[in-house]
């Protein structure tokens, strides 16, 4: 299973990308008057300290996702510790590569990806970000606002992840 793990750094880029946008032109206003801020508060905030630290967090969910997208990995996980394997030799390597010349391309396309990468932002982040904001006393539309932005960051980069990487 050749994969290329440059995709995880093009995939990490997707949730600046988007929350360009979505914090921005779409949502900007709604999202600060929500979180009390103010242009001016917001001013003098070290955006290429929050940006790299962002990007390093988001190379984090690239890598997690690769394992909820593409189901192949899991035959890997199963089988890497077989003997042999790692030296590309025995029955499970042996296994492994016609399993992966037989099923290798199954469910590998960008919509297949969204998918799980909608499901895992609504069953994983959805109630992460709520259990957080009903705690710090966050509003419906917080949460609908941040659980939207990772909607559709998760499903761009579960797309573009499990297509190309």
């Amino acid at each position: 299973m050749e994969m290329n793990f440059y995709v995880l750094f093009l995939a990490a880029l997707v949730p600046m990308i988007i929350g360009f946008v979505w914090y921005g032109p779409l949502f900007g206003n709604a999202w600060m008057k929500e979180m009390g801020f103010t242009k001016e508060s917001l001013a003098g905030t070290n955006m290429f300290k929050i940006l790299i630290i962002s990007y390093v967090f988001s190379l984090f969910i690239a890598s997690f996702l690769m394992f909820v997208v593409i189901h192949q990995s899991g035959i890997y996980s199963t089988l890497a510790g077989e003997p042999g394997f790692n030296e590309k030799t025995g029955e499970g390597f042996a296994f492994f590569q016609d399993f992966i010349n037989t099923y290798g391309d199954r469910f590998r396309t960008f919509g297949h990806g969204a998918l799980h990468g909608v499901t895992t932002s609504i069953f994983f982040v959805l109630p992460i970000l709520s259990i957080v904001a009903l705690f710090e006393k966050k509003t419906v539309k917080y949460v609908t606002i941040n659980a939207g932005y990772w909607m559709v960051t998760f499903a761009i980069m579960g797309g573009i992840v499990c297509q190309w990487l």
